[in-house]
């Protein structure tokens, strides 16, 4: 993937980068993994906004996604590399030697027409998907199972991957790319190699209504708002938040603080938590 910076033709293009779409084939989407997607706008079965500056954006279908890779010890051929809406990573589909079609995650340098396959016996390839336990140390990975058989659920976003940094016992221990250092069982699954669309993270907006146009609504300084709104707001002018640390507009700490439960039973699977 390649990024496509403009010049200051007008103040929406000042700042803007976009991708060149460039290894995409081009194709429209498989009818038969495509469903609809209804918008709630941050709204709760009451009407109620609880998670605001969302609403808005353009219509969207989501697209069915292989995380569990399920069909074991059957060959693939990568047909096209598509966009997807719901997601930075771009997604390929996969047409099955069984007639059956999926979509999975495209890993980079991934080509059409390349044969993939998942399973305790497939290959060490690019975008085999197989259990930890038959994975070498050192290897990259992504779309990885924290359970087994629930699906991938750990490095999904685009250019991520995971490094596979030691076997033992019945787990296995994973390098996030958070900085989290993690224990899974080694019976999980996982895919080879990293997430393509790599240069997802250097995109610029550019300007706001291409915001909205993702379905992002505005958002408001706590300080610019009266004291009734907000716990930062309020005072003469240019005032600071007059508070010892930032906080969320329910009065909560913010910016930095851990919110992770001290109780949580999974605790005990981190070596060490991210940064």
């Amino acid at each position: 993937m390649a990024i496509r910076l403009y010049r200051a033709y007008t103040p929406g293009t000042r700042n803007r980068a976009v991708s060149t779409f460039g290894e995409l084939s081009g194709n429209k989407p498989c009818k038969s993994l495509l469903r609809s997607k209804n918008v709630s706008a941050g709204r709760n079965n009451r009407g109620i906004i609880t998670c605001r500056h969302k609403g808005g954006g353009h219509k969207k279908r989501y697209r069915i996604i292989d995380f569990k890779r399920n069909l074991r010890d059957i060959n693939g051929t990568v047909t096209t590399v598509e966009y997807d809406p719901n997601r930075n990573s771009r997604i390929a589909l996969i047409n099955y030697t069984n007639g059956v079609k999926r979509y999975i995650l495209y890993p980079r340098s991934l080509e059409i027409g390349a044969t993939i396959s998942s399973g305790e016996n497939a290959p060490i390839s690019v975008g085999n998907s197989l259990p930890l336990y038959n994975i070498p140390l050192g290897a990259a990975v992504h779309n990885i199972e924290m359970t087994p058989n629930r699906g991938g659920q750990l490095v999904r976003a685009a250019g991520t991957y995971a490094q596979l940094v030691a076997k033992e016992g019945k787990l296995v221990t994973l390098k996030l790319p958070s900085g989290e250092v993690r224990m899974v069982p080694n019976t999980c699954y996982a895919t080879i190699g990293q997430i393509g669309n790599i240069d997802a993270s250097n995109i610029s907006i550019g300007k706001a209504g291409r915001s909205r146009w993702l379905g992002k609504r505005p958002q408001v300084r706590g300080v610019a708002m009266n004291p009734v709104d907000h716990p930062h707001g309020g005072g003469e002018g240019r005032s600071p938040i007059g508070r010892p640390r930032p906080v969320t507009p329910w009065g909560k700490a913010a910016l930095g603080i851990k919110t992770r439960k001290k109780t949580k039973s999974t605790n005990k699977f981190i070596v060490r938590r991210r940064k």
